[in-house]
């Protein structure tokens, strides 16, 4: 069974999203947070699997509180998934590189919803390839982006770097077989590799390593 905690201001919101998450049977409401503090509180309680966090919120908004999240030992397996009214908002990007495992709109089908909290529950990364290249977009506009590419980047080995770049387009691990023609086992064993050496949470901050790395820009590789 996966543990959802809810964060947002709105209590229609809340509960809401409570009624659709209780009618799946695999997955289950562990909380309801009014605001960011609370939703730190009630993440350390209740150890949920998934946060739907809302990203604007009174006092302590949904960027602190992915950052205290998974900044704290005792919450940082817990998986965030950021909940925005804008597909641009300025501080998703802000919220990938906190921690959180990805964002999705809150005009976001139902069916979607549930998938997409079970995705980030197994461990994947909520990137579409054109929500990817959005953020990747939005973050190349801001003055003086940086491309220094972090010492750990040396330990990669060519193949690991292409895989990088490729993940930073959004690729899917199958899309990453085709275009290096390999199998989609092999691309996913390279992308765990990555993570591994890069010490990333997931494949959202693999994106952001390409991208501030220089692996990838607007226009791509």
């Amino acid at each position: 069974m996966t543990r959802v905690l809810i964060a947002d201001d709105q209590a229609l919101v809340r509960g809401a999203f409570r009624v659709l998450i209780d009618s799946a049977d695999d997955l289950e409401v562990v909380g309801e947070a009014a605001d960011g503090a609370q939703a730190v509180e009630l993440a350390r309680e209740t150890s949920p699997d998934v946060v739907l966090m809302d990203i604007r919120m009174p006092d302590v908004d949904g960027l602190e509180a992915t950052r205290r999240i998974c900044a704290d030992p005792a919450t940082s397996e817990v998986k965030v998934i950021i909940l925005t009214t804008f597909d641009l908002d300025e501080y998703v990007f802000g919220a990938l590189r906190a921690g959180a495992s990805g964002f999705l709109l809150k005009d976001t089908d139902p069916a979607d919803l549930l998938h997409a909290v079970r995705i980030v529950a197994g461990g994947e990364a909520l990137l579409a390839p054109s929500v990817t290249r959005r953020l990747i977009e939005e973050f190349s506009r801001r003055p003086d982006p940086h491309h220094t590419a972090p010492a750990a980047l040396d330990s990669l080995t060519e193949r690991e770097r292409e895989v990088l770049a490729l993940v930073g387009q959004g690729l899917a691990n199958a899309e990453i077989g085709t275009e290096l023609f390999i199998s989609p086992a092999t691309a996913k064993t390279h992308v765990s590799r990555i993570m591994t050496k890069l010490d990333a949470r997931d494949r959202a901050q693999l994106v952001i390593a390409a991208y501030e790395s220089g692996l990838v820009n607007a226009r791509g590789v």
